[in-house]
């Protein structure tokens, strides 16, 4: 039977892990993924590393997600398209690099609908991309984590069951 201070010891090894787990971005918090809003303001000062996720909120048939190249981007052309989506909500896991998305629907992106973010490997300081035209209008300004949460529920619950199996055994 494991000691019980064994057990506390990777009781704490677990939470430590589930704190700097990877996290979820609203893509432009409570107004989501539509026209009129700055996606470049949403983005300056977050930090996004590889395995967090962007959630692009939208009805289906009024936008899409299309991930491009950084030349697709500047001229908001979908024709060299990495990835689309049509069907909201639009959930991407971010893997290092930069990585650019539009709306496809004609005049979207031209009016403010792109978002460029800069992915770090998950050690060190990612930051958004710095495109090279502000979109849309200003943001409101977001309130400090209220788009992020913590990922880890799934581990976590499993190093819970082991260790209470532990604990009875």
């Amino acid at each position: 039977m494991a000691s019980s201070s064994t057990l506390i010891a990777l009781l704490v090894a677990v939470s430590c892990a589930a704190a700097v787990s990877a996290e979820t971005f609203i893509v432009g918090d409570g107004s989501g993924w539509t026209t009129g809003f700055n996606y470049d303001n949403w983005a300056s000062g977050k930090t996004f590393k590889a395995g967090d996720t962007l959630v692009f909120n939208y009805g289906n048939g009024l936008h899409d997600v299309v991930e491009v190249t950084k030349n697709g981007y500047d001229s908001c052309s979908i024709s060299n398209a990495i990835k689309t989506d049509t069907n909201g909500p639009t959930t991407v896991t971010l893997q290092p690099g930069t990585h650019y998305y539009i709306c496809g629907i004609p005049g979207h992106c031209s009016g403010g609908m792109k978002l460029a973010v800069t992915v770090d490997s998950g050690s060190g300081s990612g930051s958004p991309a710095a495109p090279g035209t502000p979109a849309g209008t200003p943001s409101t300004p977001r309130p400090s984590g209220a788009a992020a949460r913590m990922q880890a529920g799934p581990a976590l619950a499993v190093a819970a069951g082991v260790l209470v199996k532990l604990a009875l055994f």
